[in-house]
């Protein structure tokens, strides 16, 4: 029997939109790579989930020795752990994203060479799967308001607004450095090191108010800077709603998810080649 439609393949030519269709049909191979990656990361841990607990809280423990005790760097009034776990919590999504997306490809390059999907899966599902680790910490941060008695604000609700801009940051830079790194394979070992920099680029350890005022603006392109500060002042009222800083870095984080859509699109057709 004849089949009753045929499917063509086409490699895409130049730079094209993301098929959003395409990537509905495949939300079940999406919905399993972003469970395989859940399960590869607590499989066989003798804690599980915990590492997302342990990792930033010991983190946050040391900067409060280290950046809120000794160098006596100042925190907006608050003390210093929440200070800087409310800044942790969406900075290690960040760069948990960063690190897992940009090597999705090539971990994924048997995938890649013997059956067709839409590639983008693999970063998406690189993302999706970090946002275990994302909830688990807002409810460690939860845990800290209650000790410390801070009661959310009115602003609380703009935090999907915030978290908004922190996917579309990370999914953008995830998109680019993953389809990079398909050619590159040195650009896995330079984002560790690179993440670790950026740290220090966006307020985790120290407010954006230490920073001098005339490099304000150019320090709130940096995405991070208005979500980290759209955090603090949301969840322990640190200051009013600092539009000042989240909405020059949204437009940024817009423009970093449509050029790295365009970009992975464009590279698409040669992953299969290289990977």
């Amino acid at each position: 029997m004849s089949p009753s439609h045929w499917t063509v393949l086409k490699p895409s030519k130049g730079w094209q939109l993301i098929d959003w269709k395409e990537l509905v049909r495949y939300k079940d191979l999406l919905y399993f790579l972003t469970i395989r990656g859940i399960k590869a990361r607590y499989a066989q841990s003798v804690l599980g989930v915990g590492w997302a607990i342990i990792q930033p809280l010991f983190t946050t423990l040391v900067f409060t020795v280290v950046f809120g005790n000794l160098a006596g760097i100042s925190s907006d009034g608050v003390p210093y752990v929440i200070f800087s776990f409310a800044a942790m919590t969406p900075w290690n999504y960040f760069s948990n994203v960063l690190t897992e997306s940009s090597n999705s490809l090539v971990q994924n390059a048997n995938m890649i060479t013997k059956v067709y999907f839409p590639r983008l899966v693999l970063p998406l599902s690189a993302a999706f799967s970090k946002l275990l680790d994302f909830a688990i910490g807002l409810i460690v941060l939860a845990g800290f308001m209650i000790w410390f008695r801070f009661a959310p604000t009115w602003n609380t609700l703009w935090l999907p607004l915030l978290i908004l801009i922190l996917l579309l940051a990370s999914l953008g830079l995830g998109m680019i450095l993953s389809a990079m790194a398909v050619q590159y394979r040195d650009v896995k070992h330079a984002v560790t090191f690179v993440v670790q920099l950026l740290m220090y680029a966006a307020p985790v350890v120290y407010p954006t108010s230490n920073v001098p005022q005339a490099w304000q603006f150019a320090y709130s392109l940096n995405p991070m800077t208005g979500v980290i500060e759209g955090f603090r002042s949301a969840l322990l009222g640190t200051q009013a709603m600092p539009w000042q800083w989240i909405w020059p870095g949204a437009v940024v984080a817009v423009l970093l998810f449509i050029f790295g859509a365009f970009y992975f699109r464009r590279m698409e057709r040669v992953f299969a080649d290289v990977a």
